[in-house]
């Protein structure tokens, strides 16, 4: 086995770099140049900006909440879907790995039920 193997992988990282470059570049020439306040301003999450900066406003914790949830969910799919394809292959150790697994999920998910993460207002 040769460094041929990696011509793949070294062409398909040689592409990504490359179409990130000409995105960056072409955006800077090809777009639109009008700077004012409201772009200048930083965006938090649909928050006003604070007036001045030394006096911040904190964060509603439910942004938190959201986050975490979006993690929780995010990982499960990670894990679910590789066991989903070889379940075969895995057996009975795989399914008690899985329920284990659910098990936990089900401990984060709770949790964000009763913070309040699920309530939309």
């Amino acid at each position: 086995m040769g460094t041929e193997v990696y011509v793949p992988l070294v062409v398909m990282f040689a592409i990504g770099l490359g179409f990130g470059i000409v995105s960056l570049i072409g955006a800077r020439v090809a777009g639109p140049r009008r700077p004012n306040r409201a772009k200048s301003d930083p965006y938090e999450c649909g928050i006003e900006p604070a007036p001045d900066a030394a006096q911040p406003k904190r964060f509603p914790v439910k942004f938190y909440l959201t986050a975490m949830l979006f993690i929780v969910f995010d990982i499960e799919i990670m894990f679910l879907i590789p066991w989903a394809v070889h379940h075969d292959v895995l057996g009975l150790f795989g399914f008690w790995a899985v329920t284990m697994f659910i098990a936990s999920l089900f401990v984060a998910y709770a949790y964000e039920w009763k913070r309040g993460g699920l309530e939309w207002d």
